[in-house]
């Protein structure tokens, strides 16, 4: 990113932008992002109906954040990943400008992250003429050196780009900080395929996967479901779940990560050997069973100099089985409004063990709390669809291109 010096590109910015395509013609799109998840097929379809729509994938998934396991994907949509070679953390594909250049688009939508492909996007919007949509969840300051540096380069896209696609409110309420005019931010709230994780889990499945786990029918399961990290805050879960009183229930922790051994250790050390299941990986289909065997879902992450939890889209995931959810409030999706506290579960301070117990406490055990705040996550999540995100790409573009 530091490659491009600012006063560069303060002067594409006098370039300015054009006008509208060809009356009849949709529009000529380059979605240009890090690599296809599960998550966004659906959204990249969705999008890819109402325009012209070449979606480049600059990364092979090698991401720190990223499972292996998980891989990348593919969809309905006309698409490509781009060779490249990984230095350091940044990922350059050399194919990237000329592809761009060549396409002939009226419009380019890039992600926040992309040490390469980010400036290089941005300056080939600048240099075409054409509008340029940035896509951030990032809701906070990032506190490592890199970033450090290359803030003045970020803040200056943030303020410069001719849209801004946000994750939620929460992001939105960063970026006014920053100096971004409201007009240009656009809502497209995380969404997951509501469908796939609302499927029924009959009693045979359910059965099956306690029978997998050791877990007896009338044990409630505390879940949590992703990495084993240390943004994911869960040795102040396995803390706090040392003081839920209800001596049956017990602690699912489905996935895996680099702290896994750490975390292992610490559950026998805290005498939770015998309530504390781990699974190792768990494959995104096979998820919703878990979920339909959960008392209650949790979301412990914690800040780190890396930023705060983007969003959480296992929120999204267990609101769909009518689970409630306890989040810290380092998690996105409880700052960007989904989980709201007291209404569909609860949000408790970062890194707090003790009031992740309280909280913990106030569901298992009691059904008709849980009942409570289950329905009213299931109504929540109904609103929060993927059509409803691509509409805020949808508003983002046409708000760009008629800049």
């Amino acid at each position: 990113m530091a490659a491009i010096a600012c006063p560069t590109m303060e002067a594409l910015e006098s370039v300015g932008t054009v006008d509208h395509p060809v009356p009849g013609r949709r529009r000529r799109v380059a979605f240009v992002t890090n690599f296809c998840s599960h998550y966004r097929i659906k959204p990249f379809e969705l999008l890819a109906r109402d325009y012209d729509v070449d979606y480049y994938f600059f990364s092979d998934g090698g991401e720190w954040y990223w499972r292996k396991e998980h891989g990348v994907k593919r969809g309905a949509f006309r698409h490509t990943y781009l060779p490249g070679v990984r230095i350091g953390n940044t990922r350059i594909s050399v194919q990237l400008p000329a592809a761009l250049l060549a396409g002939q688009y009226d419009v380019f939508v890039k992600c926040i992250n992309g040490r390469f492909a980010l400036p290089v996007t941005y300056a080939i919007a600048r240099m075409t003429r054409k509008p340029f949509v940035l896509w951030t969840g990032i809701w906070t300051r990032i506190d490592t050196k890199f970033h450090r540096i290359g803030f003045p380069i970020v803040q200056h896209m943030y303020r410069n780009a001719d849209a801004v696609v946000v994750y939620g409110e929460h992001v939105r309420r960063y970026l006014e900080g920053e100096g971004v005019a409201s007009p240009r931010i656009f809502l497209a709230r995380q969404a997951v395929d509501n469908a796939l994780y609302r499927r029924y889990v009959g009693d045979d499945e359910r059965c099956a996967l306690r029978c997998r786990l050791g877990i007896e029918a009338d044990q409630p399961v505390v879940l949590y479901v992703g990495r084993l990290t240390a943004i994911k805050g869960l040795r102040h879960l396995l803390e706090g779940f040392r003081a839920v009183t209800d001596p049956r229930s017990v602690l699912v922790l489905a996935g895996e990560g680099e702290q896994g051994a750490d975390l292992r250790a610490l559950a026998q050390t805290l005498g939770l050997g015998a309530r504390v299941r781990f699974t190792g990986h768990v494959s995104p289909e096979a998820t919703t069973a878990y979920y339909a065997l959960a008392t209650v879902a949790v979301l412990p992450s914690v800040t780190t100099p890396e930023g705060k939890e983007l969003w959480g889209l296992v929120v999204n995931e267990a609101f769909n089985q009518s689970v409630p959810v306890i989040a810290t409030d380092a998690v996105g999706a409880a700052a960007g409004g989904l989980l709201q506290d007291g209404v569909n579960g609860f949000i408790v301070p970062e890194c707090d063990a003790a009031a992740l117990g309280v909280a913990l406490n106030k569901i298992v055990g009691d059904d008709a709390m849980r009942r409570r705040l289950g329905d009213n996550a299931l109504n929540t999540i109904g609103e929060w669809t993927t059509e409803r995100m691509v509409s805020g790409f949808r508003a983002a573009i046409e708000y760009a291109c008629a800049r």
